[in-house]
């Protein structure tokens, strides 16, 4: 019987080569990368919030955790300086990657006492729904297939500031921002923050101010005006110039 434990998503890099990512997808990634503070433990989402990280401001040092066990979390491995793909080094994602040195791995219990601990100081995840007093939908779409919540309700849950990142409408043109998610809720009154493609929301998640979101920053060439189209709840916006997102 081969019990050989196989890996389900290779992913490697080429000689620290950065992936040229634009359009509206680099800039949430982008402006993600900017909420990475000197000295923060960071939980990463996959997908956009996985691709921050490749952004991490000059002088600044975070911690990145995967939730299946593993703190120092690096890039993924570059076969070009020897390193290669090891399916007991893996995300939450399972993807390959590589351990920074001083990185720690242990158990899945100890993990979530980190996260639920209070001890994680950031979570950056991607979202389906998000409400304006900050409820996010981000795991289950009723009648597709459902592999799991994985991390996301623990994380959420936690003391750690949590950040969405998702574009701004659906496929279909539909907001992804609402007064009330119609989707199954991953966490409740959750969400410290919103980045979009459009623009980037802060989340007041009583509710007291503004109906709960304010605008911060602006895509460049998109007016206020057209973020209220794509956005299915009122908002207020920042008092003065809107500052506007870095173009990727």
């Amino acid at each position: 019987e081969d019990n050989e434990k196989r890996i389900e998503r290779l992913r490697e890099t080429v000689a620290g080569q950065i992936s040229d990512i634009s359009g509206p997808r680099g800039r949430i990634v982008k402006r993600a990368a900017k909420e990475f503070k000197d000295g923060m433990y960071v939980n990463l989402g996959i997908g956009i919030p996985t691709m921050a990280s490749s952004f991490i401001p000059d002088g600044v040092h975070i911690e990145l955790q995967a939730e299946n066990g593993l703190m120092g979390l690096g890039p993924y491995p570059d076969p070009s300086i020897g390193q290669h793909g090891d399916a007991d080094f893996i995300n939450a994602g399972k993807e390959t990657v590589t351990a920074i040195r001083g990185a720690s791995s242990f158990c899945s219990s100890e993990s979530f006492s980190m996260i639920r601990g209070g001890h994680i100081d950031l979570t950056i995840l991607g979202g389906m729904q998000c409400s304006s007093s900050g409820d996010l939908a981000s795991f289950f779409i009723p009648g597709k297939l459902l592999k799991g919540m994985g991390g996301a309700m623990d994380l959420v849950s936690s003391p750690s500031t949590v950040v969405v990142t998702m574009e701004h409408t659906a496929k279909d043109g539909s907001p992804k921002i609402l007064k009330e998610c119609t989707l199954p809720l991953t966490g409740k009154g959750v969400v410290d923050r919103i980045i979009t493609d459009m623009c980037v929301f802060a989340c007041d998640k009583e509710g007291t101010k503004d109906g709960g979101l304010t605008l911060i920053e602006i895509a460049a060439g998109i007016t206020v005006d057209e973020v209220r189209a794509a956005t299915d709840c009122p908002f207020g916006v920042v008092e003065g110039e809107i500052p506007l997102m870095e173009e990727p």
